[in-house]
């Protein structure tokens, strides 16, 4: 066995280095948070110039739709931030920034689980915000489509329930299998 022993070293290593595999998706989600802050900067620009510049004016519910539009967005950029950074330090290497002033509050913890609760509950509230802009224009939209969209993030409040009970079960199991070192009686 003591003969395997530098190739399996080398395995090893090789398996734990693959891990910087994942960093160009990271950049790829980076360039893809450009593209929404174009598209935040597009659609803030149309409803300046409506609001301001256009001869036909819009309503307060248009106006309503492209404010819930952009807060989508935003939501969603948070999104690929928590994947970029959250994934990046629980996956490929921890990021330098013990100290640094403006190191997200919630980096301090965040694991694989931790992720997925704050991933789904982000997914939530860009559900949400879809949902609240379907009720808003409901006159428009059949009542099939608004039905499904209700359903879906029914099924999307069940999944976050699952992932966040299913979390505390694991994180209570491996509390459970901790050896306690507290005083004997």
């Amino acid at each position: 066995m003591s003969a395997l022993k530098p190739t399996i070293d080398r395995l090893e290593t090789f398996i734990f280095w693959s891990r910087w595999l994942q960093a160009p998706l990271y950049l790829g989600l980076i360039i893809a948070q450009c593209a929404y802050v174009y598209l935040f900067m597009l659609e803030l620009w149309h409803l300046i110039h409506n609001l301001f510049f256009s001869s036909t004016r819009i309503t307060e519910t248009e106006v309503m739709l492209v404010v819930l539009g952009l807060i989508d967005v935003v939501m969603i950029a948070n999104l690929l931030i928590m994947v970029i950074i959250g994934g990046y330090e629980t996956f490929v290497s921890r990021l330098d920034l013990e100290g640094h002033p403006d190191q997200p509050e919630w980096l301090s913890h965040v694991n694989a689980g931790v992720l997925k609760i704050k991933l789904s509950t982000a997914i939530i509230g860009i559900s949400s915000i879809h949902l609240l802009k379907t009720f808003i224009n409901a006159e428009n939209m059949s009542e099939h489509t608004i039905k499904w969209q209700v359903v879906i993030h029914v099924v999307f409040l069940l999944s976050a329930l699952a992932m966040a009970w299913v979390d505390r079960l694991m994180t209570t199991t491996v509390a459970l299998g901790k050896p306690s070192h507290g005083p004997r009686h």
